[in-house]
């Protein structure tokens, strides 16, 4: 198992987040997590990335206990966040972006031959390459912040709300991307409001309300589970 996480709580000052949250994800894997806003599926992430510190609980990555590290720390085992709302420099171009993204590697054949494979992958970074990322469309910002957490080499992609704000056309453009992310190797945690398209390409899912798992399945089951059809799929945005 890449990550295991155990019984996990945490606290934003008084207010109980995530209660006793367990889940895993396989090495190789699409996991995704869905609920509606605020049930705590950001909060998961940050607790991973190291954004956040569990009050108890643990949370292990390839064997090594990661909980309450620093987030640097996390970044340079090969976990990755792509945080909700893009968070790209607005001032910087697309190039000195993607180059951020491989801030804590030395290997530079590796990085280069890594930014050659996003912008290959990333045709529109490729042509606007010397942009500045504020003066892209959202999709291509989605992009950039794929490619960037890319360019970190992440053996594990924490991808939180990918589609949100995105046209429909977009949106498959997007999970078709992450689709290709996980073939090359990469494994994901995705975070997602828009569960249709979520359980579309997972392998497992979890389902999370007020800090708490409360179904958990292989993703196609949960696609055809009345109870999710009921809450989550109604209008393919839940």
């Amino acid at each position: 198992m890449l990550l295991k996480i155990s019984n996990i709580n945490v606290y934003y000052g008084a207010i109980h987040a995530l209660k006793d949250l367990s889940l895993e994800v396989g090495a190789g894997k699409i996991v995704t997590l869905i609920g509606a806003n605020g049930a705590g599926k950001s909060t998961t992430l940050r607790t991973i990335s190291g954004l956040l510190k569990p009050k108890s609980g643990s949370i292990v990555f390839h064997d090594v206990n990661i909980s309450g590290k620093p987030a640097q720390d996390i970044v340079a085992l090969g976990i990755v966040q792509v945080p909700e709302g893009r968070r790209v420099f607005p001032n910087m171009s697309v190039m000195e972006n993607l180059e951020l993204g491989a801030y804590l590697r030395k290997d530079r054949a590796g990085i280069k031959e890594d930014l050659n494979q996003v912008l290959t992958r990333f045709p529109r970074l490729k042509e606007r390459r010397s942009q500045l990322a504020g003066t892209l469309s959202g999709g291509e910002q989605q992009m950039l912040a794929i490619g960037r957490a890319l360019m970190a080499r992440p053996r594990l992609m924490l991808l939180d709300e990918p589609s949100m704000g995105l046209a429909p056309l977009l949106v498959r453009e997007i999970f078709e991307i992450i689709q290709e992310i996980n073939r090359a190797g990469t494994t994901i945690l995705l975070v997602e409001q828009n569960a249709h398209m979520a359980l579309s390409i997972a392998d497992y899912a979890y389902v999370l309300e007020t800090g708490r798992i409360v179904l958990e399945g292989p993703a196609q089951e949960l696609a055809q589970s009345e109870e999710v059809k009921e809450a989550y799929l109604g209008g393919g945005r839940g």
